[in-house]
């Protein structure tokens, strides 16, 4: 680039009066614009025949965290084992479901996110992605006590009295597993409701009367629903939304 160019925060700073440390939380936030495209690195150089604008509801202030809720396909690892393609690649800005609310997509909502709800590889349904220390502690640290939901399909026979042992009566590794709520939505189809999950912990039950998993989808975490999701779709936490 010509020797001309200065670095976009510079020019922001000049432009609105402001200080370099604001004019790169403006462009950071996505506020900034550099011949009609949004540019969202403060050492980015531009000409003085560029036009930079400072775009409507631009701010100053540090951009808030994000978390993020993907629909998750089956096949793509989210933090159990090593099979599988890392989920993480499905958050695109194609795969971004339209949700009126959503705040607007930035490059550096991708970054520095901690996974909070690892789902089997072989699983499809609701994962949880995050910047927000809220939320990782509430979904980490307090998770035992956050209610998961999941459609399972299965096939076999279940044994004499197996779905009172699915509500209560069964172990995992050693130790007694707690009560939980688990219902028949169809002849294949139940439904589990249960804290405290553990990677394999829904296939070790289902084999322990007598059942397979066909397919498995989780649907909500706390209060949160995958709700509009389409598989490998994603969107953002909504301001009043609560685990």
């Amino acid at each position: 680039m010509s020797i001309d160019a200065i670095r976009l925060a510079k020019r922001v700073a000049a432009q609105l009066g402001c200080s370099r440390a604001e004019a790169e939380r403006y462009i950071m936030g996505g506020g900034i614009s550099v011949d009609g495209q949004v540019v969202e690195d403060p050492a980015s150089r531009v000409l003085p025949s560029q036009e930079v604008r400072v775009l409507p509801g631009a701010s100053a202030e540090e951009a808030p965290p994000v978390t993020i809720l993907l629909h998750k396909p089956a096949g793509f690892n989210s933090g159990v084992g090593a099979r599988g393609e890392p989920a993480l690649g499905c958050l695109t800005l194609d795969a971004l479901a339209q949700t009126h609310g959503q705040p607007r997509f930035l490059k550096r909502h991708l970054h520095k996110l901690t996974l909070t709800s690892p789902l089997e590889t072989d699983a499809s349904g609701l994962v949880i992605y995050t910047q927000d220390f809220r939320v990782a502690r509430k979904l980490l640290e307090e998770g035992e006590r956050v209610e998961q939901e999941f459609i399972v399909d299965v096939s076999g026979a279940m044994v004499e009295g197996g779905l009172a042992l699915l509500n209560h009566g069964l172990s995992f590794n050693g130790k007694p597993i707690a009560p939980m709520k688990v219902s028949w939505q169809s002849e294949h189809r139940l439904r589990f409701a249960l804290k405290g999950v553990k990677p394999g912990l829904i296939d070790h039950m289902c084999r322990a009367v007598g059942l397979e998993i066909v397919e498995m989808r989780r649907i909500r975490i706390g209060r949160v629903p995958m709700a509009g999701l389409q598989v490998g779709q994603w969107r953002y936490l909504l301001d009043y939304e609560r685990f």
